[in-house]
């Protein structure tokens, strides 16, 4: 499996404890982001993943 493909994996484990929509969406965008300016790092994917989901968790928390 490639890393891209255990990232992929990680990230769908990931979501699946999200509670809502903002999580999930600040994760998958946080992690795209992470990616793209890591040129596919794992680690950079993954911190952004991080990062969009506290992102995601800042958002909804303040648009209730």
């Amino acid at each position: 499996m490639t890393k891209f493909g255990l990232v992929i994996c990680a990230a769908l484990i990931a979501l699946g404890g999200c509670a809502s929509r903002d999580k999930a969406v600040g994760t998958l965008g946080g992690a795209a982001v992470g990616s793209a300016a890591t040129g596919g790092s794992v680690l950079g994917t993954a911190a952004g993943g991080v990062v969009g989901y506290e992102a995601g968790k800042t958002y909804e928390e303040k648009h209730k």
